[in-house]
């Protein structure tokens, strides 16, 4: 169609956009721009989810069954505890999902617009139908458009291509949401938005699809395992008590209380809340989660990628001097310079801000005409101007790539050949200032007789000269750094600039080994492998040798991390294992990075690294809690279904055990962590679970069997007062070894969260409580005699003696 029917049919104007008003209008006529929903999650969904375990819907299944059959009171007191149970799960992951939406809304990527004829920044999902978008490098394209204007505009669509080489756009054709502009610029028309875009249409089909990381991968195959083990006992336990002439419904039933106990039903909630809650702390260091389960990539993260300028340096270039090929000053070269920083329409970067703050010039008797955008291929920008009646096109950029374009040189007013003799003076130059660490670029001209420019007219320029810049390293970088290295963080810088600034940046910070592009060209990817662990500093990269370098390190065996802020950096960012941008960075960082600086700071990334170690390490304490008590128990059900003849528990019994239990360790994800357990990185691992799962589960067993011959043998029980006896010795031993098990050290050497110990000391009155109320009477619990009492007290504190004697050998011998 069209552009200007399109632009009438769509009521626009292509000059001053859509109103404000209109915008709104339209916003709640067609939804947000996005291809999930508005809320990432819904109450009610949330809600069900606590009830997607197969085990809990058998038992919600089973109790009604028991309803219908005459045990009306029995089925609702189980009904009650579950949905209770559920409850509490449901307010601790809604609380831990507004954590994250209310973190994201810091980092939201925006879109420029045209609202009411002037420029206006709006977050992405706010691009409705007909909005008139402005594009340059860097940004997202947000919705699908067609261009109304376009100059020199290449855009990278490899999210719905496949094609990583950016394309070429015109006047006319179309740009859809999910690829970004690589360079130049754009005027383009809002057709389609969220799910009705192209990306929309893709993701509707995939969403269900998604890429899981070492720690998702880890909890679901934990989980499977849990899951086999529950459904083996359950099967096991109802047939042993079936054998024994016990009630069908009430074994199916005790059985499945006894999987709940042992599935990691809560798992999900405390991994959410456990990571929302290092992800709030994070937040606090100025370091932004957009991924919550990349928390545990960055914690186990030991090598950290980053360009130098920003993070190692202050990333504030200051111009120092404008020189020309015989080192004497010269402002024609700085004017040329201002002009062509002035006039550029691509993306903001150091060097032009630099350019331009270092001192102002009269521009008002130039008129722009043209410009080629810079990009990471040709590393030149070129502007042409009208001055007077003279067309001058101005190109600044790395000095190799401006004398490849120039044929002459300007020297003390005369224009000469550039010959190899000058150009070998040149890059001695460039290599002497290099390697006092600065960063020199070039600049060249000449007079063209055309009101328009492409690529082929970047030749037979005249070179001018040099602009020089400063970039001084940041304030106890080097302290940081070793500090890292400290924590089992290995820095690597990948940087395009020269190998002479990067080796005088890297001797001042102690990494001396530098390998360059050239060098890299030469290298069998196979062999990169081994390369590059050996170098600390990569030079006069190209975006896609960065990639090459981050995914040797990872074949490597390392878990890589990558900070980048421009557009070249996207390739890279995107096969890391954790993507970190800053919040300056183009869209499309942003948009790519699982994580977003605040504050572009090497502290700030370590005191992230230690919080979201610290996350990792309290979802473990859940895990080492969940199979030691629990696990045992199981078996010890088990075995008591063998030997006791009647049901340990009752179902109600059970599932109220599990329901306070869940409150207790609630408290986990604010737990304090050892400063052992975050020196240095920690990655998942399955074998030491089982390892930890086998002997503290079998050690829970027999103090379990223990307890059995007590009350049985020792003091001769009744059913009721076995099942009381048995149901605060479970319990207590449940809550206490969360406070052993906590720590790799003696319990009483490193003090709990404060809210962890009330939570559980609380939780433990409650229980021994609980026989002498009204609810004690309905779950059919009553108050022991003082010498059961004593007794069953003694079998806890020697669990705790022996769990504490066993912990101390095991991480002696089982190193994690």
């Amino acid at each position: 169609m069209d552009i200007l029917e399109l632009a009438r049919k769509l009521n626009t104007d292509l000059e001053k956009g859509l109103t404000q008003e209109e915008a709104q209008k339209r916003l709640k006529l067609y939804g947000y721009n996005t291809v999930e929903d508005k809320r990432s999650f819904s109450d009610i969904k949330l809600f069900l989810s606590q009830f997607k375990s197969p085990f809990i819907l058998l038992l919600l299944a089973a109790a009604t069954l028991s309803f219908f059959l005459g045990d009306e009171f029995e089925s609702i007191i189980i009904l009650l505890i579950v949905i209770l149970g559920s409850i509490v799960d449901f307010f601790q992951e809604r609380s831990a999902h507004k954590t994250i939406e209310s973190l994201t809304h810091l980092v939201k990527v925006k879109a420029t617009v045209l609202r009411d004829g002037e420029k206006k920044d709006i977050p992405v999902e706010e691009v409705v139908r007909g909005d008139v978008v402005i594009l340059t490098a860097g940004d997202i394209i947000p919705a699908d458009c067609i261009l109304v204007e376009s100059k020199d505009l290449f855009v990278n669509e490899s999210v719905l291509t496949g094609e990583s080489y950016p394309v070429e756009k015109e006047k006319g054709q179309n740009v859809f949401m999910g690829s970004y502009v690589v360079s130049g610029y754009g005027k383009a028309l809002c057709i389609a938005t969220g799910k009705e875009t192209e990306f929309g249409k893709i993701a509707s089909k995939y969403k269900d699809i998604k890429v899981e990381t070492d720690f998702e991968v880890g909890l679901r195959r934990f989980g499977y395992l849990l899951m086999q083990v529950a459904f083996i006992m359950i099967i096991l336990v109802f047939f042993v008590n079936v054998y024994f002439h016990r009630p069908v419904v009430e074994s199916f039933l005790f059985a499945l209380s006894l999987s709940i106990g042992i599935t990691p039903t809560l798992l999900p909630a405390i991994v959410t809340v456990t990571l929302s809650f290092g992800a709030k702390k994070m937040a606090e260091k100025q370091v932004i989660v957009k991924r919550l389960v990349s928390i545990q990539n960055f914690g186990s993260m030991n090598v950290l990628c980053t360009d130098k300028t920003g993070t190692i340096t202050q990333g504030v270039m200051k111009v120092v001097g404008f020189k020309d090929v015989e080192d004497k000053t010269n402002d024609e070269i700085f004017h040329y310079a201002y002009i062509n920083a002035f006039f550029q329409t691509g993306f903001k970067n150091p060097i032009d801000d630099a350019i331009l703050s270092f001192k102002n010039l009269d521009t008002t008797k130039y008129h722009k005409l043209d410009e080629i955008p810079y990009d990471f291929n040709r590393k030149r920008l070129s502007i042409l101007v009208k001055h007077e009646d003279k067309n001058i096109l101005i190109s600044k950029g790395s000095v190799k790539n401006i004398i490849e374009i120039s044929r002459y040189l300007k020297i003390n007013g005369n224009t000469l050949p550039l010959t190899d003799e000058i150009k070998s003076k040149i890059f001695e130059t460039l290599d002497r200032y290099s390697e006092n660490g600065y960063r020199v670029i070039g600049v060249s001209y000449k007079f063209i007789d055309k009101n328009s420019i492409d690529f082929s007219d970047e030749s037979e320029m005249i070179f001018i000269g040099f602009l020089i810049f400063e970039d001084p390293l940041k304030l106890n970088v080097e302290k940081v750094i070793e500090e890292l290295y400290q924590k089992g963080i290995r820095i690597v810088i990948l940087t395009g600039d020269n190998r002479f600034v990067a080796k005088h940046i890297g001797e001042k910070l102690g990494l001396n080994k530098v390998l360059t592009s050239q060098e890299l060209q030469n290298i069998h990817p196979d062999a990169l492998v081994k390369v590059v662990e050996k170098y600390d500093i990569f030079a006069e990269l190209t975006p896609s040798q960065k990639e090459d370098i981050i995914q040797a390190l990872r074949k490597a065996g390392n878990v890589v991390g990558f900070i980048g802020d421009g557009v070249n950096d996207v390739p890279a960012m995107k096969v890391a294992d954790v993507s970190i941008s800053v919040d300056n960075a183009v869209d499309i960082a942003k948009e790519s990075a699982d994580i977003v600086l605040l504050k572009n700071d090497l502290e700030v990334i370590l005191a992230g690294i230690l919080e979201g170690r610290k996350a990792f390490i309290n979802t473990l304490k859940y895990l080492f809690m969940q199979t030691s008590s629990n696990f045992g128990n199981i078996f010890s059900m088990v075995g008591a279904s063998f030997i006791i003849p009647f049901l340990p528990l009752l179902p109600k019994q059970v599932l109220f055990q599990n329901f306070l239990t869940d409150i207790a360790v609630v408290s986990i994800p604010k737990d304090r962590v050892d400063e052992d357990w975050i020196r240095q990185p920690k990655k998942w691992d399955l074998r030491f679970i089982k390892y930890f799962m086998v002997i503290f589960g079998l050690l829970s067993s027999v103090f379990d069997f223990i307890t059995f011959l007590t009350l049985i043998y020792g003091f001769k029980v009744t059913p009721e007062e076995f099942r009381s006896g048995w149901f605060i010795e479970a319990l207590l031993t449940q809550l206490f070894v969360i406070l052993i098990l906590r720590t790799k050290f003696r319990f009483y050497k490193s003090k709990p969260d404060k809210y962890l110990l009330y939570t559980v000391l609380i939780v433990a009155f409650t229980g021994l409580a609980i026989p002498f109320t009204p609810l004690g009477t309905i779950l059919e619990l009553y108050p022991l005699n003082s010498t059961l009492f004593l007794a069953i007290l003694a079998i806890v504190v020697g669990y705790i003696v022996l769990v504490e004697t066993v912990k101390i050998w095991f991480y002696k011998k089982i190193h994690f």
